[in-house]
């Protein structure tokens, strides 16, 4: 009986030990990456319009990008080949075909949170991307400055789905 609890709780210690280990997590709690509808996974061309700003300078009025959505095991990856850019995204709604996911990178001195909801259809998607930038002091590392933008966006799918498990 004692072996058996002790394996019992090796068990579940174990399990706990692995899952505060990971750096890459990737979806907000509650949510599966099996919630995620896989005809979010591919290649899309993205227009974005920008709507509203606190700093009209800072952001471009109008973008094209390219993204690819990805997923390997449970973490969700946006890259852009034309730019180099890649990051690991966090989802934190899914709910039917509306994803809301966010991207936070460093930038010099400065922070950008990219928040992003799209209501897929099949292959396409509207919704609203949310910039927010700030800039820290570099002697004692305050915010200094915070600019925000909202783009309108559209999506094409160009292509299929990648999922790797």
């Amino acid at each position: 009986m004692k072996k058996i609890l002790c394996l019992l709780i090796f068990i579940i210690m174990s399990f706990f030990a692995q899952s505060f280990a990971s750096d890459n997590v990737t979806l907000s709690a509650g949510i599966s990456v099996n919630d995620v509808p896989k005809t979010f996974f591919g290649s899309w061309r993205v227009t974005a319009k920008l709507e509203d700003s606190n700093s009209y300078g800072t952001f471009k009025p109008k973008s094209a990008d390219f993204w690819i959505l990805s997923r390997v095991g449970d973490n969700i990856n946006l890259s852009n080949p034309f730019t180099g850019a890649s990051a690991d995204i966090t989802v934190k709604t899914v709910e039917g075909n509306l994803v809301v996911f966010s991207k936070k990178a460093p930038y010099d001195n400065k922070m950008l949170t990219d928040t992003v909801s799209i209501r897929l259809d099949k292959n396409s998607f509207k919704g609203i991307n949310t910039l927010t930038l700030e800039s820290y002091s570099l002697v004692d590392g305050h915010v200094l400055k915070t600019e925000t933008a909202r783009y309108l966006i559209n999506g094409e799918k160009i292509s299929g789905e990648n999922i790797i498990d």
